[in-house]
């Protein structure tokens, strides 16, 4: 019984995407908040959580269905001993390879690091109160 999961869709993956991209912005936006109006720090604070738990349970539960296929088809030890990989196989390491190339945590990790330099910058640069 072939248990291979299928790529989520595409706007499934865009929507965690941005989620995971409003909180960090929403974090690192404290800094100007604190600065300028002190009263928005506690609602943008549970903003960036709460968009944070829904991303990185996510995040989660796409590295359980990729790890889950990996388990269930054995594609690493058929692969490292050799073995003719068969039509549930291919499937698995297809599920895998598409899982990876249409993720957008890339991007997602460079927004984190880009976000947080201008975060640090503004900080430094701009006057406190």
């Amino acid at each position: 019984m072939n248990t291979i999961p299928k790529v989520l869709p595409k706007p499934v993956i865009f929507v965690a995407f941005f989620i995971g991209l409003l909180s960090s912005v929403a974090f690192r936006a404290i800094i100007l908040f604190q600065k300028f109006h002190p009263g928005w720090v506690r609602p943008v604070w549970y903003f960036g959580v709460i968009g944070y738990m829904v991303f990185f349970i996510y995040r989660y539960y796409i590295s359980l269905r990729r790890k889950r296929a990996i388990a269930q088809s054995c594609i690493i030890e058929k692969i490292r001993d050799g073995q003719t990989l068969d039509s549930d196989d291919r499937e698995a390491a297809l599920y895998l390879l598409n899982s990876v190339r249409k993720s957008q945590e890339d991007w997602n990790y460079l927004a984190i690091f880009a976000l947080s330099v201008i975060a640090i910058a503004l900080d430094l640069l701009l006057p406190g109160h």
